[in-house]
């Protein structure tokens, strides 16, 4: 590349650089960005990029095919119903151990190791998130499954103002404090961006967005206006393990968030691409 190409890429970064300056923005973050090592590596880069620039990330995660491995390893199956995984009285104990414990903190290393600085959290960390049992439209019992019910913003912003970046496990409290449940880290991310007031929530996935043509990448949809989603559900442009994920981005822009994306977390650097040049590469919901 040559020094004029890469001085025009700064150029054109400047203006978002300064308009998400301050700018909360949180990152869901799972999927083939989580297993790949390389791909862990550019995702991290772009988390530490985006608070050195002067935004302010809050990532989310779930981990399930490290529940899963764990599960396989001590000879418990592994049930999924609509896409949320079966969580009984053993399952919920490995979920908490994984996601509270290996996979947040080797995620806060990995920031430390990139150059930032990161604080690990679950739901159970100041009661930072409150749910209740997820009961589904068959009425099939999922186990300790949860909706969240209420995010305390509070321990958030302490971290945040303390310059670190809040790392944050898709686990929650009973509203009783009387068990714990499994959340999906999309609607996890939804909530605490709703709670927040975040400028933009990031779900970062294995596909390039709603595509109009199922396995056709030119035919992504790049924007999304609230008003236009129904007909696409209607016509199933958006289908599949599509349709929660677009849900999640209504819901957290119906709350008050000013966009939503879902990207590629397969593309190295996608979020940068998406957040810091002229031409996104994933879906945005307004």
């Amino acid at each position: 590349m040559e020094l004029s190409e890469r001085a025009d890429i700064l150029v054109q970064s400047l203006p978002y650089i300064q308009r998400y300056n301050n700018k909360i923005i949180v990152v869901k973050y799972g999927g083939n960005a989580m297993v790949s090592k390389e791909l862990q590596e550019t995702v991290i880069s772009d988390i530490v990029m985006m608070k050195c620039v002067g935004m302010k990330p809050v990532v989310v995660h779930g981990g399930g095919p490290d529940i899963t491995e764990f599960m396989k390893k001590i000879g418990e199956e592994t049930t999924f119903i609509n896409g949320l995984r079966v969580t009984d009285e053993n399952a919920i104990k490995i979920v908490q151990m994984v996601l509270g414990g290996k996979v947040n903190k080797n995620l806060v290393s990995m920031i430390e190791k990139a150059g930032g600085k990161a604080v690990g959290l679950c739901g159970m960390d100041g009661s930072l998130l409150k749910a209740k049992k997820h009961v589904n439209s068959d009425n099939v019992d999922l186990g300790f499954v949860g909706d969240i019910t209420s995010v305390n913003t509070d321990i958030l912003k302490t971290v945040l103002d303390s310059d670190y970046i809040p790392v944050v496990g898709s686990i929650a409290l009973g509203e009783d404090n009387d068990c714990l449940y499994n959340i999906n880290a999309d609607n996890c991310a939804s909530k605490i961006a709703a709670a927040l007031k975040a400028e933009k929530l990031i779900l970062l996935t294995d596909v390039p967005g709603v595509l109009k043509t199922p396995g056709d990448a030119s035919s992504l949809i790049s924007t999304l206006r609230l008003h236009e989603i129904p007909k696409l559900l209607s016509e199933n442009v958006i289908k599949g393990g599509m349709i929660p994920k677009i849900d999640c981005c209504v819901e957290a822009v119906r709350m008050g968030v000013e966009r939503s994306y879902v990207i590629d977390g397969r593309i190295p650097h996608s979020m940068l691409l998406e957040i810091l040049s002229d031409e996104g590469i994933g879906t945005m919901i307004y």
